[in-house]
């Protein structure tokens, strides 16, 4: 009777790591893909900042140039999270006992800043210019097909970012999988591309 007790809390002992065990392989999964999808998105962000410059020099529009700077920061968020998982991969030393895991929660944090406060102000700065000094446009045609382009290049890399995290999720839900990911550099890049789709 008392073997038969041993082996049922053995067996209730080892049920919940084996859960665990499963639960940390879909998190390691989710945290390899996230360097594909930063990488993916940098290149999307890159051919849409270029596009928008382009536009900018040809038409000379201010708007369009604010837009690539918009985009050129956006690509500069990129770089950031790609330096936040390179940090967040050394090994602990006498500074960081417990290893530098902690960096892509702050460079993730640095990211959103950037976002809202580089983004945002040059916005607010292009919208007030304008309104002092309003201009008609000149050729709208080169607007259009920024923003074909624009969308091009982000919707690609928002399926890649759906693609990964799709993959990566397992049984969990999309909400749950973003919930409980301890990597936030797929679920930034994958809600950040879909907010310009959606737009779209």
């Amino acid at each position: 009777m008392f073997i038969i007790a041993d082996k049922i809390k053995d067996e209730e002992r080892l049920t919940p790591n084996i859960k665990v065990q499963h639960r940390a392989k879909r998190l390691i999964k989710m945290a390899s893909g996230s360097k594909k999808v930063i990488i993916a998105t940098l290149v999307g962000n890159t051919l849409i900042s270029i596009t928008k410059f382009a536009a900018a020099l040809i038409t000379g529009s201010s708007a369009m140039l604010s837009e690539g700077i918009h985009s050129l920061v956006d690509t500069g968020n990129q770089m950031l999270l790609l330096y936040g998982l390179k940090q967040a991969k050394k090994p602990p030393d006498d500074t960081f006992p417990f290893g530098h895991g902690k960096e892509i929660y702050f460079w993730s944090f640095v990211v959103a800043i950037l976002i809202f406060a580089l983004g945002g102000g040059i916005s607010i700065y292009e919208g007030i210019l304008h309104l002092q000094h309003p201009r008609p446009i000149s050729n709208p045609l080169v607007n259009y097909i920024v923003l074909g382009l624009a969308m091009l290049f982000e919707g690609a890399a928002w399926f890649f970012a759906f693609r990964e995290l799709s993959r990566a999720k397992g049984k969990w839900g999309y909400l749950e999988a973003i919930h409980r990911a301890k990597d936030p550099s797929v679920f930034v890049d994958f809600l950040k591309t879909q907010r310009p789709c959606l737009v779209f």
